[in-house]
């Protein structure tokens, strides 16, 4: 039974889709980190950089967008046969008005990657004004098929259109693709007006990229139900219903994602440790540059041998750690550590797996291979945030390394900074500390404090500090506050 669960009724907004009882995708959008992927502003040419054959573009948003030469409407649309060797400059300059499309989020302090070819999705078309392209659906059933809509577009597009043909295209009229292609036309002149009229670089048109996953998760379909908390998403979603799914309003006490057992889900997708069957393990750690996955056996120990658990344990991963990659939507460069295996035979069967695991992932995933160390090194497609960076923020105590300086640490750094006052006139320092680093420094009966208080000829005052983390600031040093 395929399920897609629609939690549409708050300001987060989740869907997560189910099939024979296994989450198999979540997704969450919240208010504060909405992607800009698929939005077209105007933006103006701050800056041109021959060098790099790209340019820094204003669209309005806290960074400015990076645009590559081969983006340019100008580049793509010239039929100078010579055009790769020239450079930027001859296509766009400083200060040049245009229309531009978010392909890549920002990140860090990398602004957004913009494209000049804009394309407007539809439900059987993605339409580029200046794409200058004809492709059609790698899923046609047949060439003749290709070769149809491929003669069809040729003759109703202009020489600067681009049509990309969905698989949903192909079973639909002429008339029916033709209707949509209008439409296209009619929203890309409404935004070359609307780009006419501001002064400002600024947002033209915005994806409602939520209910668009949601329909494409929908499509993955072929029977089953959708569920949603929210009355006007069910009558949006409504006109993409097919023969064979039901849509139902959930209206229950429960919280919509608690009763389908999501939010139990989402919990364990934020942990570390992943369990596997018979006691084995993953722990999966994702840090800025890379993630990486460790496959522990654990408690489990095969029926016949060392060989035959390790095996066993490694294929059982293969399959979990591509499941958890698409869960997490994890991104960038992927290093899985299986269990060593001691010949190519063993890593061949686990590569295949988990080859074939995550030929169900939407995101473009490619496979390296085993390094001599025996590590899996793969790269994923980042598109958007993963669900940890989405859900949450980095420690402000530790600073996202999961570690701080212990208290005894601090307390040795408060001695050696009193050393400096050593031979000084002052009489009295006042010192702001947490209670276990005063505990550290004072010692037992205050010894540790007492002997450092003779040594300095200065008295040391503590005031508590109620900080997260071991910690002290010296406040005050001067003349004694006690009375003669």
């Amino acid at each position: 039974m395929n399920q897609l669960i629609i939690n549409a009724n708050s300001r987060e907004k989740r869907f997560a889709t189910v099939k024979n009882g296994e989450v198999e995708k979540i997704y969450i959008e919240q208010p504060g980190q909405l992607s800009l992927v698929g939005n077209i502003y105007l933006g103006i040419v701050e800056k041109v950089i021959p060098g790099m054959n790209a340019a820094f573009v204003n669209f309005g948003e806290e960074m400015s967008g990076f645009l590559q030469k081969d983006k340019l409407p100008s580049y793509v649309l010239s039929d100078d046969e010579n055009k790769t060797n020239r450079s930027i400059s001859s296509y766009v300059h400083q200060g040049e008005k245009l229309l531009v499309q978010v392909e890549k989020d920002a990140a860090g302090t990398k602004g957004a990657r913009l494209t000049g070819i804009i394309e407007l999705q539809g439900e059987n078309l993605v339409y580029m004004p200046q794409g200058k392209y004809i492709a059609v659906s790698k899923k046609a059933d047949s060439a003749d098929t290709r070769n149809k809509w491929r003669e069809f577009a040729s003759q109703v597009k202009t020489p600067e259109e681009g049509l990309i043909f969905r698989t949903e295209s192909l079973n639909q009229t002429e008339e029916a693709i033709m209707s949509e292609l209008e439409r296209h036309r009619a929203e890309y002149s409404q935004m070359k007006n609307a780009m006419s009229a501001m002064k400002k670089p600024g947002i033209i048109h915005s994806r409602d990229y939520f209910f668009e996953q949601a329909v494409a998760a929908l499509l993955s379909f072929e029977n089953g139900e959708v569920i949603t908390d929210s009355l006007d998403f069910k009558k949006r979603i409504q006109d993409h219903i097919t023969e064979g799914i039901e849509i139902e309003f959930y209206n229950g006490n429960d919280h919509i994602f608690s009763f389908y057992k999501i939010e139990q889900e989402i919990e364990r997708l934020l942990k570390r440790i992943v369990w596997l069957d018979k006691g084995a393990y993953m722990v999966i750690d994702q840090g800025e540059a890379l993630t990486m996955i460790d496959v522990n056996t654990g408690k489990f120990s095969g029926k016949t041998d060392l060989r035959d658990t390790v095996t066993k344990t490694n294929l059982n991963a293969a399959v979990e750690a591509a499941r958890q990659i698409r869960l997490r939507d994890l991104a960038g460069i992927i290093l899985i550590d299986f269990i060593d295996m001691k010949n190519d035979s063993e890593r061949n069967k686990v590569q295949k797996l988990i080859q074939k695991e995550l030929l169900q992932d939407e995101r473009r995933t490619r496979i390296i291979g085993f390094t001599e160390l025996g590590i899996l090194q793969l790269t994923r497609k980042k598109t958007k945030q993963s669900l940890a960076e989405t859900l949450t923020e980095k420690c402000w105590t530790c600073g996202g390394t999961g570690q701080v300086l212990s208290a005894e640490t601090v307390a040795y750094r408060l001695e050696r900074a009193l050393w400096e006052y050593k031979n000084s006139d002052y009489e009295e320092v006042l010192i702001a500390a947490t209670n276990e680093v005063i505990n550290r420094f004072s010692g037992e009966a205050d010894i540790h404090k007492l002997r450092l208080e003779k040594a300095l000829g200065l008295k040391i005052k503590f005031s508590l500090s109620d900080a997260a983390k071991p910690f002290y600031e010296i406040l005050k040093v001067g003349a004694s506050t006690e009375s003669g």
